[in-house]
């Protein structure tokens, strides 16, 4: 099995659509697994991607259930409020 390359404007298009599905969810924190099926992409590529995004303080990584306890192999994702502001901002002025 080999590798596939793919070109860093590709990635930077399925981290749009990434932070898109995002703020469609927002407030609430998604499930890398569940990012991934919505954007037809392996789990391992989105989770990549959505750490590259966390760097760039555009998602934040929920480490937490709803009852606090932390998740032993799973992650959710929402915006950050910094992203949410951007997008709520484009979304009126268009």
């Amino acid at each position: 099995m080999f590798a596939m390359r793919i070109s860093k404007a590709k990635e930077e298009k399925i981290s749009e659509q990434m932070l898109s599905f995002l703020f469609s969810q927002s407030p609430k924190a998604i499930f890398t697994a569940h990012i991934a099926k919505e954007l037809a992409r392996d789990e391992e590529f989105a989770k990549k991607l959505l750490l590259e995004l966390e760097k760039k303080d555009l998602v934040i990584k929920v480490k937490k259930n709803h009852d606090g306890v932390d998740y032993s192999r799973r992650l959710r994702w929402r915006l950050s409020t910094k992203a949410y502001d951007a997008y709520k901002k484009l979304q009126q002025s268009i």
